[in-house]
C-alpha cells in the first residue's frame, strides 16, 4: 500500500503503477488467507485470573482472535480503576509504574502481560483491547489480579526454655517453597528451644526470590537476670570520711527496673534502687556487699538472681588506743607487762612508749621503749609513773590515755617469788664465807692451844664418840645484839634463872632470853677436869676449867 501511495505520487498512475499495485493486492490477500484464524475467526480474547504475592512477578497469559480479513495494527491493556463510585479504564502506559508492567505478546492472537515485582496498587481488574485495520476490540471481562503478602507466624513473647514454631501463610493457593531468616541471616530449622540468644526480627521468604517476602515480625525471649554485677566507686581503698556510690547492673528480659534491685550487706538489706551512695564512709561500713536483680522470669525457679559479693574495706588510722597492765598489782622486784593495743585498718604497725617525767619547772615525755609490749623484768621504784603509748599505720597516729604504774613494797617476811634465787645466792656465799673463817680460826686456835698446853676442845651434835670416857656440859648463849649496849651490872651466875637485864663475865656480853646448847668438851685429864670443877655455883671456875662461847646475830 505504501508502494501504490509513492506510484501514484511519484508515476502519477502511469501503466507500470498500475500493473504493481495489482500484483501486491493480490500477494496481500494471499497472505491473508494463509494465516489461520484471522480471516475466518471471531472477534473474542480468553484469560483467567491470577493470585500473586507481594513482590513477586507474574504472567497474566492471553489469547484473543478476530474476523478474517482483519490485520492488527495496535494492542494496549488497561486496568480499571474505581473513581468517585464508578468504574474507569486507564491504559497501562498511564499508570505510575510502567516499567513494571510489559507485554510479552504479540500480533498475531498472544496477549499475555508479564507484572514485575508485584504490589498491592497493582491488584485488579485488567482489560485486553486491539485495533485491526478495519475495526477495533476490546474485552467484554478482565483477568483480576489478587495481590496478597506472605505472614510470617511468630510467638512474639516466649520464656526461655519454651518450644517455638514459627509459620508462614500465603494467601494464594500456589505451593512454594518456604525459608525463614533472622536479622537477615539464614536459619535452618523454624522449630526450636527457645534461647535468650534467639531473640530478634524474623521473616519468611519464597526460595528462590527472597525478596517476596513477609513483614518482619520481632521474637522476644524473656529470661531472669544473668551477669548481675555490683560496682563501687570510685574504686579502689576505701578511706574514712570518703564517699563512696554503690550500682547494680543486669542483662535480663524484660529489663529490670528500678525497684527490682535491692542493696544488702552482710545478709541484711540497706536500699532498694539502682544506685546508693553512701557519702561519709565509717569502720561499721566495711562488710561483704552484693547486688540481687529481679524481673518476675524465673530460671529453674529461682526469680532473685544475686551478684557476685564485694568486700569493702573502709580504712583509717589508729583510734581507741589504750594500755593494759598485766600483772595490775605490781610489786617492787617482780615483773609486769605493759600492752598497747589500738583499732585500726590496716592494723597499726608501730608502737612507741613514754614516760612522764616532772621537774621542778616542766614535764616532758621521755620515750623509753618501742614495740607492741613494754616488759619491765624486774621493777624498781624509778619505774613507777605515768606511761602512754603511741600506735601508728599509714594513715595516722593515736596516743593513749596515761597509765599510772604504782608499786607496792614487800611484806615483811616475805620475798618475791622472783628474788628467791637472787637471796638464795647470797646466803649460800656468805654460809660459804662463814665454814671457811670458822675452818681457819679453829686450826689457829687448835695450834695455840697446842703451845699454851691448853687441852683440846671439839663440838659435836652427838653422843658418838671414840672413848668411852665421860662428857661434860659447857653452855653457850645465842642472843639478838641490840642496837646499844645497856649499863653494865653486878655479874650474875650464869646458873641462876634469866633476867631482863645485861651483864658482862669474862668480857663477853651475857643477854637475857639466853638460848643454851650442849658442847661436849674433851680434855686431856677427864680426872683432873671432875676433880676442878666447882661446889659452889656462884664461884667463878678457872679460865682452863670452862669456856663459854657467844653467838651473836646482827639484826
Amino acid at each position: 500500500m505504501l508502494l501504490s501511495a509513492g506510484c501514484v505520487n511519484e508515476l502519477r498512475f502511469n501503466s507500470s503503477c498500475s500493473r504493481l499495485i495489482v500484483i501486491m493486492d493480490s500477494w496481500i490477500l494471499m497472505i491473508l488467507v494463509i494465516i489461520p484464524g484471522v480471516w475466518s475467526g471471531d472477534w473474542r480474547v480468553t484469560f483467567k485470573s491470577h493470585c500473586a504475592l507481594k513482590g513477586e512477578s507474574v504472567l497474566i497469559k492471553c489469547e484473543y482472535d478476530y474476523p478474517y480479513g482483519h490485520i492488527v495494527t495496535s494492542v494496549s491493556w488497561s486496568k480499571a480503576k474505581l473513581v468517585s463510585g464508578h468504574w474507569r479504564l486507564f491504559s497501562l502506559s498511564s499508570l505510575p509504574s510502567p516499567p513494571d508492567h510489559k507485554y510479552v505478546g504479540n500480533y498475531r492472537g498472544d496477549c499475555s502481560l508479564e507484572i514485575r515485582n508485584v504490589q498491592h496498587t497493582d491488584e485488579g481488574g485488567y482489560f485486553f483491547s486491539f485495533v485491526t485495520t478495519l475495526s477495533r476490540w476490546r474485552s467484554k471481562t478482565y483477568s483480576y489480579l489478587t495481590v496478597k503478602d506472605l505472614i510470617a507466624d511468630v510467638p512474639s513473647t516466649v520464656t526461655e526454655g519454651d518450644d517455638v514454631r514459627l509459620t508462614c501463610m500465603s494467601g494464594c493457593p500456589t505451593a512454594t517453597t518456604i525459608v525463614w531468616f533472622k536479622d537477615g541471616e539464614l536459619i535452618q530449622n523454624p522449630v526450636f528451644k527457645a534461647r535468650r540468644e534467639d531473640t530478634g526480627s524474623y521473616y519468611c521468604a519464597t526460595w528462590g526470590q527472597e525478596r517476596v517476602r513477609s513483614a518482619s515480625v520481632a521474637l522476644n525471649v524473656q529470661y531472669a537476670p544473668k551477669n548481675v554485677t555490683l560496682t563501687v566507686s570510685p574504686s579502689g581503698d576505701v578511706r574514712r570520711g570518703s564517699s563512696v556510690t554503690f550500682s547494680c547492673s543486669s542483662h535480663a528480659s524484660p529489663p529490670v527496673t528500678q525497684s527490682g534491685y535491692s542493696l544488702y550487706k552482710d545478709g541484711q538489706l540497706i536500699s532498694s534502687g539502682l544506685n546508693h551512695t553512701i557519702s561519709d564512709m565509717q569502720p561499721n561500713h566495711s562488710g561483704w556487699y552484693h547486688c540481687q536483680a529481679r524481673n518476675n522470669i524465673s530460671r529453674m525457679g529461682v526469680d532473685l538472681i544475686n551478684s557476685t559479693k564485694v568486700h569493702i574495706i573502709v580504712q583509717y588510722g589508729p583510734m581507741n588506743t589504750r594500755v593494759s597492765v598485766d600483772p595490775p598489782d605490781v610489786v617492787v622486784g617482780s615483773s609486769v607487762n605493759l600492752t598497747c593495743s589500738s583499732v585500726a585498718s590496716p592494723a597499726a604497725d608501730n608502737y612507741t612508749w613514754y614516760k612522764r617525767t616532772d621537774s621542778l619547772r616542766s614535764t616532758s615525755l621521755l620515750q623509753v621503749g618501742s614495740g607492741q609490749v613494754l616488759s619491765l623484768q624486774v621493777v624498781e621504784k624509778s619505774h613507777s609513773g605515768a606511761y602512754l603509748c603511741v600506735a601508728r599505720n599509714s594513715l595516722g597516729e593515736n596516743n593513749s590515755t596515761e597509765v599510772l604504774l604504782t608499786l607496792k613494797e614487800m611484806a615483811y617476811g616475805r620475798q618475791p617469788l622472783q628474788a628467791l634465787p637472787v637471796l638464795a645466792g647470797i646466803g649460800a656465799s656468805v654460809f660459804l664465807t662463814f665454814v671457811i673463817i670458822l675452818f681457819f680460826w679453829r686450826k689457829h686456835r687448835d695450834t695455840e692451844k697446842k703451845q699454851t698446853g691448853e687441852p683440846d676442845f671439839s663440838f659435836s651434835g652427838s653422843s658418838n664418840s671414840t672413848s668411852n670416857e665421860e662428857s661434860e656440859s659447857v653452855y653457850a648463849n645465842v642472843y639478838m645484839l641490840p642496837h646499844s649496849l645497856p649499863p653494865v651490872t653486878a655479874a650474875q651466875d650464869i646458873t641462876s634463872a634469866p633476867q631482863r637485864n645485861s651483864h658482862y663475865e669474862h668480857d663477853v656480853l651475857i643477854e637475857d632470853e639466853v638460848t643454851y646448847s650442849a658442847v661436849t668438851i674433851k680434855p686431856r685429864n677427864p680426872s683432873h677436869l671432875n676433880n676442878r670443877v666447882p661446889q659452889n655455883p656462884r664461884s667463878r671456875p678457872e679460865e682452863h676449867d670452862v669456856i663459854y662461847a657467844t653467838v651473836v646475830k646482827s639484826s
